[in-house]
């Protein structure tokens, strides 16, 4: 079967692949443009498969919101981590977009983590599930990329705020009583310090017995006595509680006034939070530009 252009161009419109790829494909296939797909699809997986192993550590943070965009009638929230390898996938229109349609199916089905998220159909009326589109997106694009994180809040008790700083860090705060103002300033003060938890008794108690080790060392080094040594340590366990926790925290914009002040004041309550930034926990690999071209040339 002759191999058209215009048979050429419906396998790129549908698949997002380059020409000579397309082209290829439907020799390989003798025409048949379902059988040519198919075979792309069943090549991308292999490709995602062959990349799965290497670092991604950049890329962006997603929400969505239930209700209006202010959140202020908002009766749920999602909020992704997607990652890519580099910044210059991270801004490339069709990861973007990958990561939009991603956040709005989270929202719009009950999947509790990312693997359940993954059998989805990808938002926008396809029948692709967000895995197979994932692995045609790495097949196209050329990095690996990967959904890292979900983070859903339903059934609220109070209103549900949210922020993003840039594309790298996101917010969702859910909040009883205060105002749009306040449920704002207080994610966006969260997206800022990255507290630990609400409050003091939310830390976990084998973090703050580990600190409380490292405080009595650091005391015991200085050769006071024990009773002395003790009140040190209780008075670095308190400083280190309101650093790390959001009530104890001085607010951004006005560092006179606790958040537990100004939610006080407000007769408001943090009910929970979650912060997410892009890549935390992972550690990057260094390489310069000419290594990372020579990488993309070869295909590894």
């Amino acid at each position: 079967m002759a191999i058209t252009a215009a048979l050429v161009k419906e396998l790129r419109e549908r698949t997002g692949a380059g020409m000579m790829e397309c082209k290829q494909a439907l020799v390989e296939s003798d025409g048949d443009l379902e059988a040519a797909i198919e075979a792309m699809r069943k090549s991308g997986q292999a490709k995602a498969a062959k990349k799965a192993g290497r670092i991604a550590a950049d890329g962006v943070v997603v929400i969505a919101v239930a209700g209006d965009a202010k959140a202020t009638d908002a009766k749920k929230g999602v909020m992704v981590e997607v990652n890519c390898e580099t910044d210059f996938v991270a801004k490339d229109g069709g990861f973007t977009d990958f990561a939009e349609r991603v956040a709005a199916c989270a929202l719009a089905s009950d999947a509790g983590d990312v693997q359940a998220l993954e059998t989805e159909p990808l938002a926008g009326g396809e029948a692709t599930s967000i895995a197979q589109a994932r692995a045609d997106l790495v097949a196209k694009i050329g990095e690996n990329i990967q959904l890292r994180r979900l983070v859903r809040f339903d059934d609220l008790e109070g209103e549900l705020y949210s922020y993003r700083h840039g594309v790298r860090i996101g917010v969702l705060v859910e909040i009883e009583g205060g105002n749009p103002t306040l449920g704002k300033d207080i994610a966006m003060h969260i997206a800022a310090t990255n507290p630990l938890c609400v409050s003091a008794d939310e830390v976990p108690a084998a973090t703050l017995e580990k600190e409380k080790e490292i405080f009595r060392a650091q005391a015991l080094e200085s050769g006071k006595p024990e009773p002395i040594v003790e009140k040190i340590v209780a008075g670095r366990v308190r400083k280190y509680l309101e650093e790390v926790t959001l009530l104890g925290q001085a607010f951004v914009k006005d560092p006179d006034v606790t958040v537990q002040k100004l939610l006080t004041q407000a007769g408001a309550k943090v009910v929970r939070f979650a912060r997410i930034e892009v890549g935390e926990g992972i550690e990057k690999k260094q390489e310069n530009f000419a290594d990372e071209v020579r990488a993309q040339v070869r295909g590894d």
